[in-house]
């Protein structure tokens, strides 16, 4: 057990560095390695998957928290937008939680891999939006919010993957886009964790040291160090020409997409 008290910090310093920069939650990141990790501990299989999504999104509500207070001192978060939006975001984490059993999930697996790649290109060649668009009015915000959260709890992604593309075309600066999309994580992480407490409290065989579907040695070993590192990603994200940050952020989408694509195909 000790070795892996080694690991888990390891993951959280790289999930935290690029949390803060990019302003998503890192569980994209975090979820494929617990897999490795508790495959190898031997857990039961019929719960690594469980175990794994659980802990990364528990670990979202520190690493978002930390990343958030990192970009609000550098003045990147619109809270007008968090309120407007957040709502709107645990609804539709929530009702996908509930309803994902309902959903297709490989067709919207796939579409959600098809707008990723779109907003990656968008990012990489930095289209320029109408430069009269701006946000719609808040109900229609509130819906953009219940959309982004039940396509993030059905495919396990990040909110930032939506949030991100969706407020920089709507001529939101792609720092304060960033930063509020790291305080738009922390309700994401906080209904899905409960969501997967809820889901795995009674659950024959899950390994000692679990609360529902939440792994605490992996949830304290990676949440520590992300909270620590976030902040510096954070930084270095502000310290980033726009241009520079916007075509980074748009490669990570691209990858990111292109393992969701591989995992598809096999």
């Amino acid at each position: 057990m000790n070795l892996w008290w080694l690991v888990y910090p390891l993951i959280g310093c790289f999930a935290g560095f690029v949390a803060g920069l990019f302003g998503v939650g890192g569980g994209l990141i975090v979820v494929p390695v617990l897999l490795m990790i508790f495959a190898a501990q031997g857990f039961p299989p019929e719960h690594i998957m469980h175990l794994s999504l659980g802990t990364a999104m528990a670990t979202i509500m520190l690493t978002s928290l930390s990343s958030m207070r990192a970009h609000h001192r550098h003045g990147a978060v619109r809270w007008e937008i968090v309120k407007v939006i957040a709502p709107g975001l645990v609804c539709g984490t929530l009702g996908g939680s509930l309803f994902a059993s309902l959903i297709p999930t490989h067709p919207l697996a796939i579409a959600f891999t098809i707008i990723v790649y779109y907003a990656a290109l968008q990012m990489v060649l930095d289209f320029k939006p109408a430069p009269t668009r701006t946000l719609p009015r808040p109900l229609w915000q509130f819906a953009a919010g219940v959309a982004i959260g039940i396509v993030s709890s059905i495919v396990a992604a990040g909110g930032g993957f939506l949030s991100i593309p969706y407020m920089t075309w709507h001529n939101v600066k792609i720092h304060h886009a960033i930063g509020t999309s790291a305080a738009l994580g922390f309700p994401i992480a906080v209904a899905g964790s409960v969501g997967y407490i809820t889901a795995g409290w009674n659950a024959p065989g899950l390994p000692a040291g679990s609360v529902g579907y939440i792994y605490l040695p992996a949830f304290i070993g990676v949440a520590a160090m992300t909270v620590l590192i976030a902040p510096l990603g954070a930084k270095t994200a502000h310290r980033l020409p726009v241009k520079q940050l916007k075509r980074a952020f748009g490669v990570f989408l691209a990858l990111l997409a292109t393992k969701m694509l591989h995992g598809l195909i096999g």
